[in-house]
């Protein structure tokens, strides 16, 4: 007799834990889906801070279908294309932050969206080896489009916002993918200058002469414009542009070094990854 009352707390127990763990799997089934606006910002964010950015990513996509205007939205896109960049979904990431640049021009954290775009296309160019091995140059010898666009992404960011808080590291950003892009140019004026291709050699020379006049790749346009026109037979613009690089660049090797630039060797051409074309 003593233990039937023991027992019946004991089934009641049972019940109430199974209970309780029903509620709490079914309350995590639809946390996402059933959560308040304030609550589902905090937990996208939250997974943002935690480096889960799939997963914060999924909750500011639910919280912007779900609260399709106000503050939070507006915030949640803005944080959803920060994620979607870490999570190397470049392509997403890009038109999540061209449509919150289209949609809320006044928008306060507007100037962030720019900056983010020129982050988005300033690491599309790198390519798999080069997270791996920074070579120098490496850049320089790849397509340039994302280049180009991170520059002028950069660039309307300082135009709109000089001074916003990214401009700083926006118009550094904008230093080096000068030199990069100038560096490119100076690249494929060697190929045209080794195949004797002058006439594109010397107007690759002074596409960089006149777009990147800041760039230290300008002494070398200088020096290739200078070989091109001796082979075109143009001795006077051959002998005005090497004075120019004198008086520039006075320890420019090509001054003591007619040939400059070599080619590179056959053997170090066959070199994997060695740079050259």
């Amino acid at each position: 007799m003593p233990k039937l009352p023991v027992l019946k707390v004991l089934v009641v127990l049972m019940l109430v834990v199974s209970m309780s763990a029903c509620s709490m799997f079914k309350s995590k089934r639809e946390t996402i889906d059933t959560m308040p606006l304030v609550a589902l910002y905090d937990n996208a964010h939250a997974s943002l801070q935690n480096a889960d950015y799939a997963a914060a990513t999924k909750a500011y996509q639910r919280l912007i279908a779900r609260f399709p205007s106000g503050e939070y939205n507006e915030q949640a896109q803005l944080e959803m294309a920060y994620a979607q960049y870490k999570d190397n979904q470049p392509d997403d990431a890009l038109s999540t932050v061209n449509r919150f640049i289209k949609t809320y021009p006044a928008n306060k954290h507007v100037d962030y969206a720019y900056y983010l775009r020129g982050l988005i296309n300033f690491d599309r160019t790198s390519g798999v080896i080069e997270r791996f091995i920074n070579r120098e140059g490496s850049q320089s010898r790849r397509d340039q489009g994302y280049n180009l666009q991170s520059f002028d992404d950069f660039a309307e960011l300082s135009r709109r916002f000089p001074d916003s808080a990214y401009t700083a590291d926006a118009r550094q950003r904008m230093i080096y993918l000068r030199n990069i892009l100038a560096e490119h140019e100076i690249n494929v004026a060697e190929f045209y200058l080794r195949n004797k291709a002058y006439v594109a050699a010397a107007d690759r020379a002074q596409y960089v002469i006149e777009h990147y006049q800041q760039a230290s790749q300008t002494g070398d346009a200088l020096a290739i414009l200078t070989r091109s026109y001796l082979a075109l037979d143009q001795k006077t613009l051959a002998d005005q542009s090497r004075q120019v690089l004198a008086l520039n660049y006075p320890n420019h090797p090509y001054l003591s070094d007619a040939k400059w630039p070599h080619a590179p060797s056959t053997l170090r051409k066959m070199v994997p990854f060695s740079g050259h074309h």
